[in-house]
């Protein structure tokens, strides 16, 4: 059963809300957040490692997240953009990974947080 999970917690808000970003850099940061910790659980929940995890299987969870559901006017069409949204954040987190030298699932919002910083200048 997939567990409750808020977008952002106030932490890690705080953390993007006090970078140095723009408005669009702030909104792909928390969206890589978000990302992360979906692809984590689903990690968790299937074994494979987040850069594993098939397209479908983040679609499933995306479907299932109850906090979609609760925050926003979801239809058939917002979840297939959100989704692709997710997908694509897969991409700026391999980075992170890569450049922190640490494997995905073991990131943090700090790292993710700088990386955008440094990519944003």
């Amino acid at each position: 059963m997939q567990q409750s999970m808020e977008f952002l917690t106030a932490e890690e808000s705080a953390q993007v809300d006090g970078a140095l970003l723009t408005s669009k850099d702030k909104f792909s940061t928390r969206l890589a957040i978000y990302s992360l910790r979906c692809l984590k659980q689903i990690a968790e929940e299937t074994g494979l490692a987040p850069e594993e995890i098939p397209s479908e299987q983040i679609t499933t969870w995306i479907q299932k997240d109850e906090n979609i559901k609760e925050h926003l006017d979801v239809d058939a069409n917002f979840e297939s953009f959100f989704t692709r949204l997710v997908i694509s954040s897969l991409r700026p987190l391999k980075e992170v990974s890569q450049e922190f030298g640490v494997p995905l699932q073991d990131l943090t919002v700090q790292q993710v947080v700088k990386w955008y910083e440094k990519e944003g200048r």
